[in-house]
This record gives C-alpha cells, sequence and structure tokens, in this order.
C-alpha cells in the first residue's frame, strides 16, 4: 500500500542491464568481457569477485569515484514490478574519454551491446567506433527517458534495438510518420530508415515482434512457464539472441532462443538463473517451474 510501511521479502544480488547481459552470455558458453564503472564501495567489490566467478573478464571495469549503481525494484505477489528506484551517478556521470579501451578491444570482439543507462554522447561516440572498426552493435533502451536521449545518436548503424512498445515510440518520436501506416510498423520503418538493421519489439505476456531484411512484423510467442519474478526477462531475452546469432543462427532464430531464455529466467527467483543451461535442456509447459 502506498504512503505506509509494508511486510515483505528483501534480497540483494547483483543486477544492471548490461551486467545481466553479460553473466547470461558466460552462463550460456558465451566469452564475453564487461566494460562499467564500477565504484569503491563493498557493492563494487562483491561485482567484482561474482564477475570472475561466473567466467566474465572483469579487467577492463572502470574505476568510479561514485557509489556502485543500484536499483531496487519492488515487486507484487505475483511477481510483476510495481515501481524501481535507481541510482545511477557513476554511469550517468561517463564520458567518452573513460571509455578509451572500448575501441582497443574492438579488433578482438564480434560484438558490441551497449545499455541505454549510458550517457548519449558515450553512446553515439561507442557507435561511430563499432562503425569504424565493424563491429555489429545491439542496443537496448532501457527504458522510456532513456530511449529519448538516445534518439539522436541513431545515425551510426545498429544490427539490433530491443525496444518494448513505450521505447519503440519515444525512439521515433522526432519522425514525421506516415499517418495513415500502421503506427507501431511506421515507428519500426523510421528506426531502420536511420541504419537500424532489426528491431525486436518486446510486448511482454503477448511476446515479441521481430522486423528485419526480409521480415515484416514476426511473432516469436513467449515460452509458457510459471512466472516467479519478472526482473531480468529482457536482459536474458537479448543475451539468448546475441548467444545465438554468434553461434550461427538466423536473427529470428536468435529471437526464439531467446524467447526460451527469458521464459527460464522468469521461472526463477534469479535475475540470471544460476543454473542457465540446465534449464534449457527441458520444455515448460504452464504451471511448472523450467
Amino acid at each position: 500500500m502506498p504512503g505506509t510501511s509494508n511486510p515483505g521479502t528483501l534480497t540483494s544480488s547483483a543486477g544492471g542491464v548490461a551486467r545481466n547481459i553479460a553473466e547470461n552470455l558466460a552462463r550460456l558458453g558465451t566469452s564475453v568481457t564487461l566494460v562499467a564503472p564500477v565504484g569503491t564501495d563493498p557493492f563494487g567489490d562483491r561485482l567484482r569477485h561474482e564477475l570472475t566467478a561466473v567466467g566474465i573478464d572483469a579487467d577492463h571495469l572502470i574505476p568510479s569515484p561514485h557509489a556502485t549503481g543500484t536499483y531496487l525494484a519492488v515487486l507484487d505477489e505475483g511477481g510483476d514490478l510495481v515501481t524501481g528506484v535507481s541510482d545511477m551517478a557513476a554511469c550517468e556521470l561517463l564520458r567518452p574519454e573513460d571509455m578509451v579501451e572500448v575501441p582497443l578491444l574492438l579488433p578482438q570482439v564480434a560484438m558490441l551491446v551497449l545499455d541505454g543507462n549510458l550517457p548519449a554522447p558515450v553512446i553515439g561516440w561507442l557507435l561511430a567506433a563499432a562503425e569504424a572498426a565493424q563491429v555489429r552493435v545491439v542496443i537496448d533502451p532501457v527504458s522510456v527517458a532513456k530511449a529519448t536521449r538516445l534518439a539522436p545518436e541513431l545515425h551510426h548503424p545498429v544490427f539490433l534495438l530491443t525496444p518494448n512498445a513505450d521505447e519503440l515510440r519515444a525512439l521515433a518520436s522526432d519522425t514525421h510518420l506516415d499517418p495513415a501506416a500502421d503506427p507501431l510498423a511506421a515507428q519500426v520503418e523510421a528506426l531502420r530508415q536511420r541504419g537500424v538493421e532489426w528491431v525486436w519489439v518486446r510486448q511482454g505476456g503477448a511476446g515479441s515482434l521481430l522486423w528485419g531484411p526480409g521480415v515484416e512484423a514476426l511473432a516469436i510467442p513467449i515460452v509458457p512457464s510459471r512466472v516467479v519474478d519478472v526482473t531480468g526477462a529482457g536482459d536474458s531475452m537479448t543475451a539468448g539472441f546475441v548467444h545465438a546469432w554468434l553461434a550461427g543462427a538466423t536473427p529470428p532464430e536468435a529471437a526464439q532462443f531467446g524467447a526460451l531464455v527469458a521464459s527460464a529466467t522468469v521461472a526463477s527467483p534469479h535475475t540470471v538463473r544460476p543454473d542457465l543451461i540446465a534449464s534449457l535442456a527441458r520444455p515448460y509447459p504452464e504451471g511448472t517451474t523450467p
């Protein structure tokens, strides 16, 4: 109930969109390096230890004078998000010069994954660096507010963008759309005209829709499972896509694998399932927990 104290259960785990994607990728077996600001505090120490423990290259973390970014999610009894509060000063105050190691790493990587928590000038600078290195880029817009500030930076090639419907609207808000066209399709087309190759629109329980070369609004259904906690579902979808695409899947096949990984994730109380690989080896009929 708003305005008063409410009973509940508190848990703490490492998170953050880019970090979640990185851990999912590592658990799926993809080699991954995380570049992110980390404070010199207990949360930062814990983060460094846990990244290394799951096989993520943490040698390029950026020391920050600010507290390690923190996000508090309040969930209802059904596991759905009620509200969230974030303290992201360490990330919000990043400058392009703080990311100078990234261009040095790009010749060694197959894909660069960015999240919208990065300041817009940093995203623009990284997109330019990736374009120069001919490295494909995946971007998770994170939220409507972050998508709004990201939109002006989409003048470099982007391989995959993963908004929900509200974020998609924000990303295309500065574009003149055909009033006679379907709004969702028109917004996607506006982004594709600006150099986004694939747009994967998340629709929660309704699944997702994928647009790209030769693919128009391909429906990617959810894989049924009992929902325990939706935190991290979108991050796991993105990781599943990246992992499958790097392994040789087509984008539609990669999106379907991403949906499978998300189904396994929401059926777990963990933001990233520690038993992710094992959980993908069995079907997820409605009413069961993968």
